[in-house]
């Protein structure tokens, strides 16, 4: 057992929010976005390379791989701001020697991202396809996970922590008033007999696609990020992925769970989550206090952990 102890705290070495490792190649990814390389030794952790982004943000997944015996090929998935106020997704692949002369060391990296606006003017041809990677833009994420095939974003919503967003929906008075939101100049109040629903029981849209990287890293040919399609059924916001293998598993805010085969693009119920009132309370506490979830699975397996402690589901996916 080895132990790395950097010699100060910095926004490269804490908080890590990801990890990925296959010997001797241990990568690091913090919450500021400082990606390390390390190489594992018999007796030594060293420290080799850190590469930094300033428009690349979490959340984030890796993925890391061996094409050849001199090579590792990482993978990320993560989100990118599209101006003013919107997200989307981007992937990057890096290329790393593992030869003596580069020990660990980074040698190639190219980036696509879903939404790429071309600057200055374009035809009525290309507005077309502009306009539908811009519908796709979403105001927050709530994840994003890749197995290097494919890449699936989950919208994050504004998730309801109070009592106006419980899950039986109530009508709303014209002369009940709230203090907040007469004081907004934002607030539009329904009309009179009109409902307002919970975005806790609002579908779920997982944004599906294709990331197409050519074979030879210096390849003229471009990397893609090609949008194939929306997986709708799951009811309410989306907390967490999980995917490998062309499968994932998604863990709602209340608990529910789906399994999505992405080159079918069908998707099942695992579980429904909570329903009732009294675990609808225990959501909304569990959500301002900051609890995410998480949600890992293999072939037979499904374990997640939403507020009830983890559970444990045998599943044929």
């Amino acid at each position: 057992m080895f132990t790395y102890v950097p010699s100060g705290r910095s926004p490269r070495t804490t908080p890590i929010i990801h990890a990925v490792y296959h010997h001797p190649l241990l990568v690091t990814l913090s919450q500021s976005f400082h990606l390390s390389l390390y190489d594992i030794g018999v007796d030594s952790v060293t420290h080799t390379q850190t590469l930094s982004s300033f428009t690349s943000y979490p959340p984030s997944s890796l993925v890391l791989s061996t094409p050849s015996a001199t090579t590792y090929k990482l993978i990320l998935a993560y989100a990118i701001p599209v101006y003013p106020a919107h997200w989307t997704v981007g992937a990057t692949e890096l290329i790393i020697s593992s030869t003596e002369a580069d020990r660990m060391m980074v040698t190639n990296t190219r980036t696509t991202r879903a939404i790429d606006i071309p600057p200055g003017w374009i035809d009525e041809g290309k507005m077309r396809a502009v306009r539908e990677q811009w519908d796709r833009k979403v105001a927050r994420v709530a994840d994003t996970q890749t197995d290097g095939k494919w890449v699936v974003l989950a919208p994050g919503q504004n998730l309801p922590l109070f009592d106006a967003d419980a899950p039986s929906a109530a009508p709303h008075s014209s002369s009940s008033t709230s203090p907040s939101a007469s004081s907004s100049p934002t607030s539009s109040p329904a009309p009179p007999g009109t409902y307002v629903s919970s975005s806790m029981h609002s579908a779920s849209g997982l944004q599906l696609y294709r990331l197409h990287l050519p074979a030879s890293p210096s390849s003229s040919s471009l990397p893609r990020l090609t949008f194939v399609r929306t997986l709708h059924g799951q009811i309410g916001p989306v907390s967490t992925l999980a995917l490998s293998d062309g499968r994932c598993v998604s863990l709602g805010v209340n608990g529910s769970i789906w399994v999505w085969d992405l080159e079918a693009g069908t998707g099942t119920e695992v579980s429904a989550g909570a329903c009732e009132a009294e675990s609808w309370e225990g959501v909304r506490l569990r959500l301002a206090s900051g609890t995410r979830g998480a949600v890992v699975f293999d072939d037979r397996r499904i374990v997640s952990a939403c507020g009830a402690g983890v559970e444990v589901r045998r599943f044929d996916i």
